[in-house]
């Protein structure tokens, strides 16, 4: 007997939770269902947007199953351009990537919608499908596709005409008739008419199921969700609501047996999922293009300014020390290929400086880098704070480094603005985030839409814990209040249940705080956009866009910056025209001595009250001292102070595990504080390169178990491994057993050790602002004051600082600026605003 071949089918036509608050086909449980019907394909097909195509690629890889990659288009019924009330629509079409020109073809017609064609939603129009139909397959879409209208409409000759000119634009074997049955009256008119369409034109068809969840019991879920979006609730009479619960992924034989009568629509779903074959590629960086000034190539004109940097930095102290860490550095930069990189920061921090926009010491690891440093990207000494290049770029490192920049918080739209310019505003789009429904938020919306009281919401959302990282179904396991009412309570049983499907999803699209993204060729060559108060946003969050290799950047404000420029500005108009805060002494004893003393008032990171008793505990010496405090005053390390504290002093009670780790951890007291510390350890006791000795810190603090135990045993016996080579702590005459006592306590501290780079850093800023107040206290409290306007209770905690150290706040004058200040003799006067406000 001749075998039975098993029925296969793909779905095409399916809604993640990035079709917001409508979708809900939730991308980390949708594929283990997919495995379970024993299906090996999936399609993702958002309403107008592309937001969750990584995320569902990257979910469709690991659970083996194979991501096809679309959208389901809004097309204008005239032209993107027309936008009258009551005439100017939209029609859908699912269009999906066949190929890399499909995926390009597809994120250029998104974005347009967004930027060309938005008009109640993102429209896309005939135009663009003209221009870009090249690798994309195309299905006619639900009731709501321009076919199905014509059809509802009674005019079938126009249903027909749409569909050869179809057919006719994307090509034989790349158009197809979609058929769909949910249960619809009009699926009942439609459905029909579809079916004697494809065999007049001989179109294929292909059987969809209009996917909004995953399974049938969700569709209460999905409804809910809709309320949400739309304001209403479950018993409105008005709301928006799926007339049946038939909406979901349904199993292969529930969709041959929808459709028995052409059993071929659904055969061609498999046949659709073949020829797409579109694959993101990750980790291949694609870097701007920048162009050294007067001809230069731009690897000499980097060293020029390296090499020039140098001696500027060390005037008459350039050792050969240094020499070869910056040869050394450059080295690295060439060879991986980020020349570019540090010139592209370079050129928009040195415009920020040309034109006196506040820019920070630097942040995150950057700081360890001296080229860096020598070019002007960053002002902190790696040398002087033993700060380490490679955990910022090592020849090891997979991902892109990344140079994080404060700026003034009132100009940092200006180097925006020049970036902009600079390199082509179709070249440069800020960074989507997402809003998502936490565990309190949930609840609340949910029992909004439920109908309940607010009290009887309230009550319930007030017994999930305020913590970081909260969910649902934590709360239940920590709170035994929400859990007796959970069980005692039907309804708020169900509210909870219901919110524990939602929690977790996108809400809405907004737009990144800080990530600005520049491109080599325009943006939408790379990623779709879309628009958020009318400029241009990526479709893709920021670890999407690192991953796909493009240049992300954060462009950061931060308003202690500003207070520090105002100050300055103010000493050189009443006291100093000479001063500078680049040339302040940072082992200036006065500025420790007010630390000390717990005079933390309006001090960067250093204020509060927790941190203050540390400082007055400690006596802070030098900017070491405030790395570390800053460094340990988190949860975790935190545990640490007392030990801290009591070595510093006491140093007689500090144990060495070692002899060579003594002058590692001497700067902090005997205990390991810092990433950089394990990195140390690992290289100077076992003979690790930097490069490994940073793959064993970003296994640790991931917890990545397999890595960890396979380079203890390089750690501890070494490694004759070709690129591995270690002598290990052994050979190095440190007891095995003291080498294991040393990893496993390197593992535990890992886990919460902060980067010093970016402490030194935050120090750096920190010692700024306690020097301006211990020097220049006036001029300091005013510039404070005049940046939290908008704060009435720092206004007023501020304002009690000043009388605190003798500062008289005179009543406002109309001749200062609104929310300026001027400080005359012993007093500061602010603008109406501030005094307003006080």
């Amino acid at each position: 007997m001749p075998e039975t071949t098993q029925r296969q089918f793909t779905h095409l036509h399916v809604h993640t939770e990035y079709s917001l608050l409508d979708g809900a086909c939730r991308i980390d449980r949708l594929f283990d269902h997919i495995k379970a019907m024993g299906q090996t394909a999936c399609a993702i097909t958002d309403h107008g947007v592309m937001y969750g195509c990584v995320a569902f690629f990257d979910a469709a890889k690991a659970a083996g199953i194979k991501p096809i990659i679309g959208c389901e288009v809004y097309v204008a019924t005239r032209t993107r351009f027309d936008k009258v009330n009551r005439i100017d629509g939209n029609n859908h079409l699912i269009l999906l990537c066949k190929n890399e020109t499909g995926y390009k073809n597809l994120i250029k017609m998104v974005s347009a919608g967004f930027t060309e064609g938005f008009y109640s939603k993102p429209r896309i129009d005939k135009d663009l499908l003209e221009q870009y139909h090249e690798g994309l397959i195309c299905l006619s879409a639900c009731l709501a596709g321009e076919i199905p209208q014509a059809i509802l409409a009674g005019d079938y000759e126009r249903a027909k005409q749409a569909a050869l000119y179809y057919r006719d634009l994307f090509g034989e074997g790349n158009y197809y008739i979609e058929l769909q049955d949910h249960g619809l009256e009009e699926d009942q008119v439609v459905l029909p008419q579809l079916i004697r369409l494809a065999r007049e034109t001989d179109i294929p068809m292909a059987a969809t199921n209009d996917a909004h969840y995953i399974t049938k019991e969700d569709a209460k879920m999905q409804s809910i969700l809709l309320c949400i979006q739309t304001g209403k609730t479950i018993a409105d009479a008005d709301r928006m609501e799926f007339q049946t619960d038939e909406f979901y992924l349904k199993s292969t034989d529930e969709m041959y047996d929808l459709f028995s009568m052409v059993p071929e629509a659904c055969e061609n779903t498999n046949k659709i999922a073949e020829q797409c074959n579109f694959e993101f590629t990750f980790g291949e960086t694609k870097l701007p293009y920048f162009k050294a000034p007067d001809g230069m190539e731009n690897q000499a004109y980097f060293e020029k300014l390296c090499w020039e940097g140098l001696e500027r930095r060390y005037p008459g102290k350039v050792t050969d020390a240094l020499k070869e860490r910056l040869s050394y550095e450059i080295n690295v930069v060439k060879t991986m290929g980020y020349t570019n990189y540090y010139l592209i920061v370079y050129d928009f921090i040195n415009y920020a400086k040309s034109r006196d926009i506040p820019v920070g010491p630097g942040r995150g690891s950057g700081a360890g880098s001296l080229a860096a440093y020598c070019v002007g990207i960053t002002d902190i000494d790696p040398i002087r704070y033993n700060l380490i290049f490679e955990r910022f770029l090592n020849p090891e490192r997979v991902s892109m480094p990344d140079f994080d920049v404060d700026f003034c918080y009132e100009r940092r739209q200006e180097v925006i603005d020049y970036v902009n310019e600079k390199y082509g505003r179709d070249h440069v789009a800020q960074i989507v985030t997402f809003g998502t429904m936490a565990a309190r938020a949930a609840v609340r919306d949910v029992g909004r839409v439920m109908g309940m009281s607010y009290q009887d919401v309230d009550r319930v959302a007030k017994l999930i814990p305020m913590e970081l990282k909260m969910t649902l179904k934590k709360a239940l396991e920590v709170s035994p209040d929400l859990k007796a009412l959970y069980d005692a309570d039907s309804q708020v049983h169900e509210l909870i249940d219901t919110s524990l499907k939602v929690e977790g999803m996108p809400r809405h699209a907004s737009t990144h705080a800080a990530g600005v993204v520049i491109t080599r060729e325009p943006a939408t060559e790379y990623v779709p956009l879309s628009t958020n108060d009318g400029l241009p946003v990526t479709q893709f969050n920021m670890v999407e866009i690192e991953r796909l290799g493009l240049l992300k950047m954060d462009f950061l404000g931060l308003r202690t910056l500003t207070v520090i420029h105002d100050t300055e500005m103010a000493v050189r108009r009443t006291k100093d025209p000479d001063f500078r805060v680049a040339n302040i002494d940072y082992d200036d004893p006065a500025t420790y001595e007010m630390l000390t003393r717990g005079e933390t008032e309006g001090i960067f990171q250093l204020e509060s009250t927790g941190m203050t008793q540390v400082l007055m505990s400690m006596r802070p010496k030098n900017l070491e001292d405030v790395i570390a405090l800053i460094s340990l005053y988190r949860p975790g390390p935190m545990d640490s102070i007392p030990t801290y504290l009591r070595n510093r002093k006491d140093p007689s009670k500090v144990v060495y595990q070692t002899p060579q780790m003594a002058h590692i951890v001497d700067v902090t007291n005997g205990v390991v504080i810092y990433q950089e510390q394990v990195m140390q350890i690992c290289r100077e006791l076992a003979g690790f390169s930097f490069g490994q000795a940073d793959n064993v810190r970003r296994a640790m603090s991931k917890k990545k178990l397999k890595v960890m135990e396979a380079e203890r045993e390089h750690f501890v016996h070494g490694c004759t491994e070709p690129g591995k080579e270690c002598a290990g702590c052994v050979k190095n005459g440190i007891p095995e057993s003291v080498a294991n006592q040393i990893y496993d306590d390197m593992i535990s501290f890992a886990s919460y050790a902060f980067n010093k780079s970016h402490a030194a850093c935050y120090a750096y800023v920190a010692f700024q602002t306690a020097y301006l107040k211990c020097h220049y206290p006036h001029e300091f409290m005013a510039a404070l004051l005049t940046s939290v306007l908008d704060n009435t209770a720092k206004v007023i905690e501020y304002t009690s600082e000043c009388q605190r150290i003798g500062i008289k706040v005179l009543p406002p004058d109309i001749n200062v600026s609104r929310g300026g200040f001027t400080v005359d003799g012993e007093s500061i006067r602010f603008g109406l605003n501030a005094v307003k406000s006080v």
